[in-house]
């Protein structure tokens, strides 16, 4: 197997975990190695209470052009030893990122393409920088998006837009991933990292058990009826207050003029 030639880097600093792709002479490409370190990360995130927040970028000028090249070489020569197996843990990587119980942050430096795309698609909230441009790909080999690219990219851009990425294979720009729904903001690239930040630590200082119930039902909202989704709301509301100590805890501190103290 070709080696890794991506590290992925992990660390926390104030109740937020930075996630590095790093590998700028292959653009932070994608392979099981990768995947490796990937879930070792997920599992200290969900065992950590310190980590409130995941943030994802790459470095150099890419956030992730998707899988390696070399790797890929591998894929077709045995799809269905090698390359079938490859997307099967990818999606179900990418379904643990979307299942996490705190948010997850892509900060979209660079280019991101195709598994890169399908990595910024799982995750909660994306800032980009104006010079970032985002496409699928999958298209100019010829071949089926295999990392739920289908799927996401409906939910998040709607159907008419979902098949221009995916059918032309056009870039995107940092202004037109907010304008479709990609990004919450696009800033200039020596903006990017403050952004970010700012966004990530608005998070982190709230209540941990609030906003994984929030990205839970927010997550059940695209998949249910209207009415079921709310019968849901409901449900969790009062699981909510009957089973989670800090149910009250800002009420309280409001009451009692003081900064809330959240646990997890």
């Amino acid at each position: 197997m070709t080696p890794s030639a991506t590290e992925v880097r992990f660390e926390v600093r104030d109740g937020v975990g930075h996630v590095l792709l790093d590998g700028p002479d292959t653009m932070n490409s994608i392979t099981p190695q990768v995947l490796d370190a990937l879930e070792v990360i997920l599992d200290r995130a969900e065992a950590d209470g310190s980590v409130r927040v995941l943030v994802i970028r790459g470095a150099g000028t890419a956030f992730s052009v998707g899988m390696d090249i070399d790797y890929l070489g591998e894929c077709f020569a045995d799809p269905a030893g090698v390359f079938v197996p490859f997307t099967t843990r990818f999606h179900a990587l990418l379904d643990r990122l979307e299942a996490l119980p705190i948010p997850v942050v892509a900060a979209v430096n660079g280019l991101a393409r195709a598994g890169g795309l399908e990595l910024l698609l799982a995750c909660d909230l994306a800032v980009a920088a104006d010079s970032a441009r985002v496409a699928d790909h999958h298209i100019e080999f010829g071949i089926v998006p295999g990392a739920g690219a289908t799927v996401r990219a409906v939910r998040k851009l709607g159907d008419q837009r979902a098949r221009e990425l995916l059918f032309t294979g056009r870039w995107f720009t940092g202004a037109e991933m907010v304008e479709h729904g990609l990004a919450v903001r696009a800033v200039p690239a020596d903006g990017l990292d403050e952004a970010v930040a700012d966004l990530a630590g608005s998070m982190s200082r709230r209540s941990p058990e609030c906003l994984a119930s929030m990205k839970r039902l927010v997550g059940l909202a695209g998949d249910l009826a209207q009415a079921d989704a709310l019968a849901a709301e409901r449900a969790e509301f009062a699981r909510f207050h009957a089973e989670v100590p800090s149910s009250a805890e800002g009420y309280r501190a409001w009451v009692e003029k003081r900064e809330p103290v959240w646990t997890r």
